[in-house]
């Protein structure tokens, strides 16, 4: 009906290897995740960072909210211009581009 003694010193004397055996799977999950979904998210952003800092006149860009326009004007304080239709141009943050369609080419001195 009781533990005895003998049982309950045998129960607590576990090594440093089970310890250590028991992270383990914690330590694998952690390593799993990283690689499978937190390096590739980074890297998707820091290409996408990239991406929106190349922006000139000219590119055909998406935005977050489904409107394609053309580049028309290009701000340092992170605002662009984009015409969506023949004379209607919208302000935009960088930050809302989410891709970029049509890249032009830079123009070559002659």
């Amino acid at each position: 009906m009781f533990v005895t003694p003998a049982y309950a010193q045998a129960a607590g004397t576990a090594g440093a290897g089970s310890a250590f055996a028991s992270f383990l799977p914690l330590v694998l999950i952690f390593a799993i995740m990283y690689f499978l979904l937190i390096r590739p998210q980074q890297k998707k952003m820091k290409d996408l960072k990239s991406m929106v800092e190349a922006l000139r006149r000219g590119d055909q860009v998406l935005t977050q909210g489904g409107i394609i326009g053309k580049v028309t004007k290009v701000n340092d304080d992170g605002i662009v211009e984009v015409e969506i239709a023949d004379g209607v141009k919208v302000k935009v943050l960088k930050t809302t581009i989410s891709q970029v369609l049509n890249k032009t080419e830079p123009a070559t001195a002659a």
